[in-house]
């Protein structure tokens, strides 16, 4: 099996799909959230008796089974919103351990410029570890006064040596793997720049360990784990295949190394998201009361956690990311990444829930019907659960969920309806 998975990593790579996080995808959530590898329908378990886990798979997913987590909006017990978020939220916070990063960066503009009728500038800013931040702000040309803000999420797709660069362009010149990446997993669009000609500022970065913020080979000891590469020659597309396969392996040891340093996966793309969104928000061309956030896959993963802690977020959208645990348990985990799990979580809000976090505020949910990553039924039992999170907060007209045709993907069908409810909450 581990053949068969890298096998569908290095098309992945190739293909940009997302493997989790991009997109075809057949491929983890971005990687998708994860980025590994997608089953074909007829593998998944069909007799109540199988599960990714063998035998173990229904005792597994019964320790929660037929029972709401101790946490859920849900339970008959909460019946203030307002201190039921309280405590929930101080609960995520404590399993999520996101490190502290301090303030807000010193943010340094490195160029200017205008391409595709939008006003570019590549942006930096320097974290208290690693190799600082690259990013990408766009917004229309010959704006006045304050636009509304989009914080823009990368997916995952397996394909870690990019960041920024999979959901923009900045000029003509398209490298081979970001071509086909956006062709299979945006209808051939960047989607960056699509919503910002809607007229807002949008801001990409570079998350945590993707492009400048990958794990550099020449960093990375002892010398066998780099498996004979090296730095060289880095927009080879050789290259690139050659880290993304090295990265997916890796990433097995990345999230054991922040378990054991005391944090999680999902608690540094949070606090590095978080630093994303006070740098767009302290912005004076940022109306800061009318932020959104949104992405596909992993970027979904990433929309989930963000959307569902920070009240900033005043419109989410969730694209290719909506299950629950118990698909995890039984169907899907080894279609994802390291990067989505929260110990102990699962005991105290299933996982719609994180997003649910945010009610009553507007949240979108995008799901594709032919999804590899997820199970049918799992993607609309989170919808039940979502619905009734909102339903029972008062505010059933602030959620959304919609279903589209075919696989794991961020099409123009999609971000039209998408940039429609931006424009619906971050407009009026």
């Amino acid at each position: 099996m581990k053949t068969k998975r890298r096998d569908f990593l290095k098309m992945a790579g190739i293909t940009g799909l997302s493997v989790a996080s991009g997109t075809s995808f057949a491929s983890s959530t971005d990687q998708g959230s994860t980025g590994i590898y997608a089953q074909p329908a007829s593998a998944l378990p069909n007799d109540g008796s199988s599960s990714v886990i063998g035998g173990y798979g229904q005792w597994a997913a019964g320790l929660n089974e037929n029972k709401l987590p101790s946490l859920s909006f849900r339970k008959k017990e909460f019946n203030n919103l307002n201190n039921w978020k309280a405590e929930a939220r101080k609960r995520l916070t404590e399993r999520l351990a996101a490190p502290n990063l301090g303030g807000v960066p010193k943010v340094t503009v490195r160029k200017q410029y205008v391409y595709d009728n939008l006003h570019i500038e590549e942006l930096s800013w320097q974290l208290p570890y690693g190799p600082a931040t690259d990013a990408i702000l766009l917004k229309p040309l010959s704006t006045k006064g304050k636009l509304p803000g989009i914080l823009a999420f990368h997916d995952h797709g397996g394909l870690k040596y990019f960041g920024t660069r999979k959901i923009t362009r900045t000029s003509d010149q398209l490298h081979p793997v970001i071509a086909e990446h956006q062709e299979r997993a945006y209808g051939n669009l960047a989607w960056a720049n699509e919503v910002a000609r809607r007229g807002y500022v949008v801001l990409v970065s570079d998350a945590f360990p993707f492009a400048s913020r990958r794990v550099l080979l020449k960093d990375v000891a002892p010398s066998y784990l780099r498996n004979g590469l090296s730095d060289d020659d880095p927009e080879s597309v050789e290259h690139v295949k050659a880290y993304n396969d090295w990265a997916y392996d890796h990433e097995h040891t990345m999230s054991k190394s922040l378990f054991s340093a005391g944090t999680t996966w999902p608690g540094v793309f949070f606090a590095e998201d978080k630093i994303a969104l006070d740098v767009l928000c302290n912005r004076p061309d940022v109306d800061a009361g009318s932020i959104g956030c949104g992405g596909l896959s992993g970027g979904g993963m990433r929309t989930v956690f963000m959307a569902g802690q920070d009240d900033r977020i005043k419109c989410a959208v969730c694209v290719g990311f909506m299950t629950t645990w118990k698909d995890f348990v039984l169907n899907r985990a080894p279609n994802h990444t390291w990067m989505t799990y929260v110990p102990l979580l699962p005991n105290e809000i299933d996982f719609p829930e994180i997003l649910g976090l945010r009610v009553p505020l507007p949240t979108f949910v995008m799901n594709d019907s032919e999804d590899e990553l997820y199970t049918l039924d799992e993607m609309k039992r989170a919808d039940r659960i979502l619905g009734e999170v909102y339903q029972k907060a008062g505010a059933s007209d602030h959620y959304k969920c919609s279903f589209y045709p075919g696989p794991h993907k961020f099409d123009k069908e999609m971000q039209k309806d998408a940039f429609d409810w931006f424009d619906k909450w971050l407009k009026a």
